[in-house]
Parts: structure tokens; C-alpha cells; sequence
């Protein structure tokens, strides 16, 4: 249990110095969005992260607009992926400024990072004339969803 507690203030800690090296102010709020979305393994909607924070006392509003704060203090990506939905993510800190790939599964939504995936060089992005990437986005069928319609046919 102690090493629980002892996590718990180092996410903490680490989630102020961020926000204190970007600018902002530490607000609980902005604590528990950042620890929320550095527990996620995937992109999360505002309505997934208010199902999260909601219950610990912080309204859907407040939700939303620290997520936008983060934001645009480029701690967050905030990704549209094509069905009107903004999803939230921490940026990695390894990474440019431009978005990493995601898949779409078109039968069951779900969205998963694609963190190993090679873009195109600055040197070929100059060459075809693209400043820069904001986003990739591909769209399939999930593993899941290949198995079940398999077993359908």
C-alpha cells in the first residue's frame, strides 16, 4: 500500500512540474485529467475522461476545458479521426510536434495508437512539398472484429 501512495504523490509531483514548465497553473482538475489520460493506453473522448472524473467531484465542464487548456499548451494532442469526436492523448515529450499515427476500426470504433510506424523524413516531406504532418490516420478492421465476422461466414 505504500508504494501505492508513494506512486500516487510522484504522479502528482510529475504532473505540477509539467504544468509549471508550460505555464500553467497546478489545479486539481489539471492534475487528475493529466493523470487520467497517462493511465490510458489509448486516445480518450472528454465523455470517456468524465465518466473518470465525475465521480472524484469535477464536472463535465471543468473536464473539457482543461482539456483544451492542456491543448494548447501542447501537452495533449487532441485528434479528430474522422467521426466528428475529439480524442485526448499526452503528447510524448520523444516525439515532434506532429501526431503520431492511429487505426480506426471501422465496425467497432475503436481507436488505437500506432506508435511504431515510419513517416515520411523532413527531407521527403520538403521535397513533396508538406510543411508538416498534424496527422495519419488509418482505418480497418480490428482483430476482434476480423475473428467475429470469420466465424460469421
Amino acid at each position: 500500500m505504500n508504494t501505492k501512495k508513494k506512486t500516487n504523490i510522484d504522479d502528482v509531483n510529475e504532473a505540477r512540474k509539467m504544468l509549471k514548465d508550460a505555464g500553467l497553473r497546478s489545479t486539481p482538475a489539471r492534475i487528475s485529467v493529466i493523470n487520467a489520460l497517462k493511465k490510458s493506453s489509448r486516445p480518450q473522448t472528454h465523455a470517456q475522461l468524465a465518466d473518470q472524473l465525475v465521480p472524484l467531484g469535477f464536472d463535465k465542464a471543468t473536464v473539457f476545458r482543461n482539456l483544451t487548456d492542456l491543448a494548447e499548451a501542447e501537452l495533449v494532442l487532441r485528434t479528430e479521426l474522422g467521426d466528428h469526436v475529439w480524442r485526448f492523448e499526452m503528447r510524448d515529450p520523444k516525439h515532434d510536434r506532429s501526431s503520431h499515427p492511429h487505426f480506426v476500426c471501422v465496425d467497432c470504433g475503436s481507436v488505437t495508437c500506432i506508435d511504431e510506424m515510419a513517416l515520411p523524413t523532413p527531407t521527403v516531406r520538403r521535397n513533396l512539398n508538406i510543411a508538416r504532418i498534424s496527422e495519419v490516420l488509418v482505418k480497418g478492421h480490428c482483430g476482434d472484429c476480423d475473428a467475429s465476422r470469420a466465424v460469421s461466414r
